[in-house]
């Protein structure tokens, strides 16, 4: 049971602060993308825009901080075993880590109060290292995971991780994937999610330059990163196909080890009967899409030890939201372009609404993809190196904590909802800009 309410923590913790931490990474970069245009053109509803889009990016990102604060705290209480073996590995990404917030954190305070204190450009530059601050944060925490996923940089003698090298751990052969994956992921779901927003209030207002403005920056930086994503996935999907067979079995609900394997779309994975029912099956895709060739044989979870099967259905059910998803924002994106080239991006209402209602399903595909890179590694906290069970802490009652947090959380996001809500009513009462 413990185990239990040391995973329910951290994957609450996660799943909590990787929202404020995506919104760190891509805020910043539609905020600097606004005060340049005002430079360069000086209307002066960017130059608006730009400091309300700060004002809501310093909100998140405190927020993010103490979150993210909790969840280095997390690591070392709840799983004790695992910062032993691991810290002097992942010590060297989650150092670069702490630099790059810093350097986020000291532009983002020279941003926030040098509006009449620099010039426009050296102003414009403060927002451009945040954005990539940003960034790098996020991409050294991913190298920490794609380690997890692709342990490398060491040899296990006796059980112990010995010749450590940082380098070739942080450069790990999933990192590359899951660097650029993620990244993508943080400015399609912030930018849909920003346009959204915008979208809602133009369908009241709808000849408001301000919010169309907003709304077609916002646009431009989610469906770009959307378009882009397909192309990133099938780059992360080799990687899984190549160093985690078990893993692409599971997302894939593929029990059999067979040539020509199909690539399924839906579908119920039942365990006791070894297969996956009710899905569309394309033959041969999935053998393409891991392989390259549509003959190569896909390896099925029956011949992987039951020990070592990820939870499958959750798994499948978590990937196939993160596609699905995917999918629908490539089509938004396709559907954004034939309206700007026609002249009708602010004028279709259908398209308007279809925006509002994608509003959180960037950030609902975030989610499903760390549940697909989390559970997928089960039952490994070290990919074929150390068991989650193995590396739990053994102080019992951790059901008080979870239950604390939970609270603590719930509280936080209550007051980031209020105060981002209270910005945007501050948006709309100004009245509308032409």
């Amino acid at each position: 049971m413990d185990l239990l309410y040391a995973r329910w923590q951290m994957g609450l913790s996660l799943a909590f602060h990787i929202i404020f931490a995506v919104i760190g990474m891509a805020m910043p970069v539609m905020m600097v993308a606004a005060e340049v245009v005002w430079i360069r053109a000086g209307r002066s509803e960017y130059l608006d825009l730009a400091k309300r889009w700060a004002r809501g990016t310093a909100i998140l990102f405190a927020v993010g901080a103490v979150s993210g604060t909790v969840l280095s705290f997390e690591l070392g209480l709840l799983w004790p075993t695992f910062m032993e073996s691991a810290g002097p590995i992942i010590g060297m990404p989650f150092s670069l880590e702490g630099f790059a917030f810093f350097l986020e954190a000291i532009f983002l305070g020279l941003y926030l109060y040098g509006w009449q204190k620099l010039s426009p450009w050296a102003h414009a530059f403060a927002g451009v290292m945040v954005s990539i601050g940003g960034a790098l944060s996020g991409a050294f925490v991913v190298t920490a995971n794609a380690w997890m996923n692709t342990p490398a940089g060491f040899r296990l003698v006796e059980g112990k991780m010995v010749d450590v090298d940082p380098f070739a751990a942080m450069f790990n052969p999933a990192a590359g994937a899951q660097v650029v994956h993620m990244l993508l992921a943080a400015y399609a779901a912030v930018g849909v999610g920003v346009a959204g927003i915008h979208g809602r209030l133009l369908l009241r207002h709808p000849a408001d330059g301000f919010h169309r403005r907003a709304f077609g920056i916002a646009l431009t930086v989610g469906l770009l990163a959307s378009l882009l994503q397909p192309l990133s996935g099938d780059w992360a999907a080799r990687v899984v196909a190549r160093t985690q067979p078990a893993k692409l079995a599971a997302l894939e609900g593929q029990f059999a080890t067979e040539s020509y394997a199909p690539l399924r779309i839906g579908g119920l994975p039942d365990v006791e009967a070894r297969q996956t029912r009710y899905a569309l099956e394309i033959p041969g895709a999935l053998s393409f899409l891991a392989h390259g060739d549509p003959a190569a044989a896909v390896t099925g979870l029956n011949d992987i030890p039951r020990a070592n099967w990820p939870p499958v259905a959750a798994v499948h059910l978590a990937f196939q939201v993160m596609v699905a998803i995917g999918g629908w924002l490539t089509v938004l994106a396709l559907w954004a372009a034939v309206l700007w080239w026609r002249g009708r991006l602010f004028h279709s209402r259908l398209f308007l609404r279809a925006m509002v209602l994608s509003t959180p399903l960037g950030f609902v595909a975030l989610e499903a993809g760390w549940t697909v890179t989390e559970l997928g590694r089960q039952p490994w906290i070290i990919q074929g190196v150390i068991r989650t069970s193995e590396a739990v802490t053994p102080m019992p009652g951790l059901g008080v904590p979870f239950v604390l947090f939970t609270l603590i959380y719930l509280a936080l996001g209550s007051v980031v909802i209020v105060l981002i809500r209270r910005t945007v009513l501050e948006t709309v009462s100004r009245g509308p800009h032409r």
